[in-house]
Formats: C-alpha cells, sequence, structure tokens
C-alpha cells in the first residue's frame, strides 16, 4: 500500500526563516551628517532625507555626529555601525583628503562604500562688510605684505574651506593663518567683527549671510560665475589663473551591506534627487550634478581620492596635523 511521506523537518526549518524575512528596510534608517547643524550637508540631507522616505517606505531620521572635519560621524559608519543599510553617511570632499592628508582611525575607501552623489558646491570667500579688503587681489598684496597675519577661518581641519585656504595660500605662493572653528556658523561672529580676515564658505551656507548683508563676498572658487551671484568675481579672474575648488558630497554606507539593501537605497537616492524640492534646493546653492547611481559616484570617488594624493604628493597641499 502507498502511503504519503512528509517533507524531512530540516527541510521545512529551512524553509520557514525565508519566508518570514522582512522585506528592506522594515525600520527607520538613519543618516549620519558629520558636521555641525547649519551646513551644507545638514541643509542638502534635511531636503533629502523626507524624499527618500516616501520611497522606501520608513522613516529617514537625521542625526549629526561632528567632529575632527566629518571624520568622527564616518569611522562611526564604517566601524561602529552594523553594514545592514540603516546607516547612511552625508559623506564629503574630506573623505577624499583624508587619506592622503591626514593620520585617520579608519580608512574611507575601504571601509566604506559609495552609494550616490548629491552635487558639489562651490565656495565663496567672504569678508566683513567694513572689511578694507575689496577684492581677492587685496587680500593676496595683505598676505604678501604682512606674512602668517592674513588669517582664515575654517569648518575644522581636513574640511572644504580648509582645503580652499591651504589652496589659495599656495596657488599665490603667501602665508596665511588657518583658525579653525566646530562648523561654519562658529566662524561668522569673528569674521564680521574682524577678528578673522576672510572666511571660505559654501555656497549653500553662504549665501543667506551675504544676501542678509552681514558679509561681503569677494570671490567664488568655481571656474565661471555663479548664476545667483553674477556680480561675484571668480577667484581665477583675480589674478590667481587656474584656481577652482568645490566641495562635493555624497551618501555611503559601511562596506559589506547586503546587495538587496544597497541597491533599495541607490534607487531611493536617485528618485530622490529628482524631486522639485531636492532640484530647488540645488539650484538654489549653485550645485553641479555629480553621478547619483553607485556606479558612477564610486568612479567619481575614485577619481577624487587619486587627485588629492597627487597635490600631496606634488607639495601643493600640504599634510594635515590633527
Amino acid at each position: 500500500m502507498l502511503t504519503r511521506r512528509l517533507l524531512p523537518v530540516p527541510v521545512l526549518a529551512l524553509a520557514a526563516p525565508r519566508l518570514a524575512r522582512a522585506q528592506f528596510p522594515d525600520r527607520a534608517i538613519t543618516m549620519i551628517v558629520p558636521y555641525a547643524p547649519g551646513g551644507s550637508a545638514d541643509v542638502m540631507a534635511r531636503v533629502i532625507a523626507p524624499e527618500m522616505a516616501r520611497v522606501l517606505g520608513q522613516s529617514v531620521v537625521v542625526e549629526q555626529r561632528a567632529g575632527a572635519g566629518g571624520h568622527v560621524g564616518a569611522a562611526y559608519v564604517a566601524q561602529s555601525a552594523r553594514a545592514d543599510g540603516y546607516t547612511l553617511l552625508v559623506g564629503s570632499v574630506a573623505h577624499a583628503t583624508g587619506p592622503s592628508l591626514q593620520t585617520l582611525s579608519y580608512d574611507p575607501v575601504t571601509g566604506l562604500t559609495p552609494l550616490g552623489g548629491i552635487g558639489t558646491v562651490p565656495m565663496m570667500v567672504l569678508v566683513a562688510p567694513n572689511s578694507p579688503h575689496r577684492s581677492i587681489a587685496d587680500l593676496i598684496a595683505a598676505a604678501r605684505a604682512r606674512p602668517g597675519e592674513v588669517s582664515y577661518g575654517s569648518s575644522g581641519l581636513g574640511t572644504g574651506s580648509h582645503l580652499a585656504g591651504e589652496l589659495l595660500a599656495a596657488a599665490t605662493d603667501t602665508q596665511m593663518l588657518h583658525v579653525p572653528y566646530r562648523g561654519s556658523g562658529a566662524v561668522y561672529p569673528d569674521l564680521i567683527s574682524q577678528r578673522l580676515t576672510f572666511l571660505p564658505d559654501a555656497m549653500g551656507s553662504a549665501a543667506g549671510q551675504v544676501r542678509a548683508g552681514a558679509v561681503r563676498a569677494l570671490g567664488v572658487s568655481s571656474a565661471e560665475r555663479s548664476p545667483i551671484f553674477p556680480e561675484v568675481p571668480t577667484i581665477a579672474e583675480q589674478g590667481v589663473p587656474g584656481y577652482e575648488f568645490s566641495i562635493w558630497l555624497g551618501f555611503f554606507v559601511r562596506a559589506g551591506t547586503p546587495p538587496e539593501a544597497f541597491s533599495r537605497l541607490e534607487e531611493a537616492n536617485r528618485i530622490a534627487m529628482a524631486t522639485p524640492a531636492v532640484q530647488e534646493r540645488l539650484r538654489q546653492t549653485s550645485s553641479i550634478a555629480i553621478p547619483t547611481d553607485a556606479v558612477g559616484f564610486a568612479a567619481y570617488y575614485r577619481a577624487e581620492v587619486a587627485r588629492w594624493a597627487e597635490l600631496a604628493r606634488s607639495g601643493r597641499v600640504r599634510r594635515i596635523d590633527g
């Protein structure tokens, strides 16, 4: 007589977890901003996060972990956060310069995986409204007349504002005094009171200060004038030919993030970046597009790492003693 045979218990046991496994994401995602509130990374994160949340069907919570020029938050993602896709990093140019210019507790290249780009933003060189310096040429002349006395503030060692100042000093063969702060917002009171000579700040966070008349813009670091500040000349056209510098932002996850989670996050970023709200914010900051897909952004990031390594080898930028 024929009898029915049941599946062996081990086969059923293996099948059950696959049926029960939740689709990514099944809880909130944390977006780490490794800089102080109010800066370009924070501003962009708070516009992009809700758009990504709509795509993913889960909350995207922005969390500040500032310090060490963006490396405290990045080290947390690369070393402490789980590689499960539930923690995103808003990375920047500092995570391409760090391997060549600083001694870090982690390796951004091997510890993080590029997910997708946000954009690249030019800098503005700012002075107090009543500063005697009316142009970049004035700053350069003062630096040559009084080596080490012309000072500039930055968001911290290794940040975009620091590197912009370093490149300006190197390009003009002058000595300028770098004064690091904890975020660009902390620099403005000393700049406005003229305890500092100038500040290179990202256009995203500088634009409001310029429009309000709190500071005056001497130049922009892009190759061409900004369409939103056409009256402000480039640094290159003011006696520093070839000078060009911008800070870029993009998303990273911890290396080893599962492919299904990585793919969903990449898709969410691409869709979010194309929304009217995000595009308008990018336009307001004169941001230039960079690849939003993972493959394109990874190539962009590797090229940036290589570029800064070459600048360090050639002596055009110095190592940062942090």
